[in-house]
């Protein structure tokens, strides 16, 4: 007899969606969690970043009130309170925690505090002290920003991570932020938003590797143009002080400043677990999963970072589902092939399925359609007529491939792809779907009727 059905260990976006879908299937649930609910995500992640980036975007509409017809504003005279930034930040936070807590509660989950190991496939061990047994385990611990060994670190250094980033109580004057991913890209606007001088020094050759490159372009010089200053294709060596030393054309380089942000991405967490110790196994340091979350052990299930998959909220609440719908017997296997993937910035970023490069690779013919922001009624009205949308279609099916959005409110139109790729909806369907007007959305209908060479509003 086993003192629960599920136990879940981790209480972020992967981790109290599975323990809320077990105990509403009826199953007794336990989910174990160190520290506050919501991970990494809404304590020092995604929800604090973009709360972060709301209160640069008011500043900034601010600062063009005069544009809009609002007299009596000096953008010059517009101040910043940090304490009062991070006061509403931390207020945002707050309430999705105590959110997460009550949601738990209401759904009869088991809530216990503290830090859960492995004993056995169907036991673990919190604090080291109090025992549990589990028919059914669920790992959903999550990751830790990296610190890279490759690059020598030398005296005092300076250097922060995202979570440190968050909290500051003044605006620097400057940072180096080390990495031109996602994380680097959306601290590097807030900052640089804010006054600072930022610097993003990056190994690639572009930053958002990721990304489409004709939406990481301009990206690239929608940053360029608030100050951000960019060295691609540059390979940290050392950090000395304040100096970060780089390769940069076969010479050495530096930049100096307040602070170094380190934003090289994340590695799965699981100090402390005990996965070794029970025979899971792991790829790379990432926890080794099939399709159904199941790890090498049939009745332990891995979610969220720590899989190493796809390291996104919204794929580990996607996972915690599957996890449980396997658990319940009813067979269900993960797709990653429609996941978005979002930025925040201004313009957002959106995207969904496969870049163009990708796209000509695997399937040779392609058609690819774009549609410019600027001849949008809405994102003329928003005062933000920057961006496009792209898509990428087979040419011979019409099959959407992917779509890529550099738009205001890019990140809640991507959904409509999303749901239109699952259905196997083709380009004439999307087409054929109203657009209401005017919405930024109707750039999506045009974007695809340019793919036919037939978009109404723009030549």
């Amino acid at each position: 007899m086993f003192d629960f059905d599920v136990a879940v260990i981790g209480g972020g976006p992967g981790g109290y969606v599975a323990a809320i879908k077990a105990a509403q299937a009826g199953l007794k649930t336990a989910i174990v969690e160190k520290e506050n609910f919501g991970g990494t995500c809404l304590n020092v992640g995604c929800i604090p970043t973009k709360a972060l980036v709301k209160s640069v975007q008011v500043l900034e509409t601010a600062k063009k009130a005069a544009e809009f017809g609002i007299e009596g504003i000096d953008p010059k005279s517009v101040r910043v309170s940090m304490e009062k930034l991070q006061a509403r930040k931390n207020a945002v936070v707050k309430q999705l925690v105590g959110g997460v807590n009550a949601l738990l509660r209401a759904n009869k989950a088991t809530v216990i505090e503290g830090t859960a190991s492995l004993v056995d496939a169907n036991t673990f061990a919190v604090n080291g002290k109090k025992k549990y047994t589990a028919k059914n385990i669920i790992l959903a611990t999550g990751s830790e920003s990296v610190m890279p060994g490759f690059i020598q670190y030398e005296g005092d250094t300076n250097i922060i991570t995202s979570t440190e980033g968050l909290s500051l109580s003044q605006i620097p004057e400057s940072m180096t932020i080390i990495g031109g991913g996602v994380i680097g890209v959306e601290f590097a606007y807030v900052y640089a938003s804010l006054g600072t001088k930022v610097t993003i020094v990056e190994l690639m050759k572009t930053i958002l590797p990721m990304v489409d490159e004709e939406i990481a372009k301009l990206a690239t010089k929608t940053l360029q143009k608030i100050g951000v200053t960019f060295h691609t294709g540059c390979g940290v060596k050392k950090i000395s002080g304040n100096k970060v030393i780089f390769d940069e054309n076969g010479k050495d380089n530096f930049v100096e400043s307040q602070y170094t942000l380190m934003a090289v991405g994340r590695a799965p967490f699981t100090k402390g677990l005990n996965v070794e110790g029970i025979g899971i196994e792991f790829d790379r340091r990432a926890i080794k999963v099939d399709s159904h979350m199941r790890t090498n052990i049939p009745n332990i299930y891995a979610i969220g970072d720590v899989n190493g998959r796809s390291m996104l909220a919204h794929t580990a609440s996607r996972e915690a589902e599957i996890a449980v719908e396997n658990i319940l017997g009813r067979p269900e296997e993960m797709n990653y092939d429609t996941i978005p993937s979002c930025i925040y910035m201004e313009p957002e970023i959106a995207a969904v399925g496969l870049t163009e490069q990708q796209a000509k690779e695997k399937y040779g013919k392609i058609k690819v359609g774009k549609f410019p922001m600027s001849a949008n009624g809405k994102s003329l009205i928003e005062g933000d007529k920057s961006g496009m949308m792209k898509v990428i279609l087979d040419a011979e099916y019409n099959q959407i491939l992917g779509v890529h959005m550099f738009a205001v409110h890019a990140t809640d139109m991507i959904a409509e792809i999303v749901a239109a790729m699952n259905l196997e909806a083709t380009a004439e369907e999307i087409i054929a779907s109203v657009h209401p007007h005017p919405t930024v959305s109707e750039a999506v209908g045009e974007a695809f009727m340019a793919a036919y060479d037939k978009a109404i509003h723009s030549l």
